[in-house]
């Protein structure tokens, strides 16, 4: 997932995210890292705080608008 490039370049720290998303901070971290995955109401949650696409974040495609 391209969470980790998407954060950076908005320059937020994982637990500024977190609470964005109404999570915590390990959650996101272990999103980042791929030892968890997301399900779909969080991919949603953070598809519409990032303003891309699910298939953008899930790399299956490189347009962040495709829909």
């Amino acid at each position: 997932m391209r969470l980790r490039e998407l954060r950076k370049k908005r320059h937020i720290s994982q637990l500024q995210l977190a609470l964005a998303l109404n999570t915590n901070q390990n959650c996101i971290s272990r999103y980042e890292s791929g030892t968890r995955e997301a399900d779909y109401r969080m991919l949603i949650a953070i598809a519409d705080y990032f303003d891309v696409s699910i298939d953008y974040l899930l790399e299956r495609t490189d347009d962040p608008r495709r829909r």
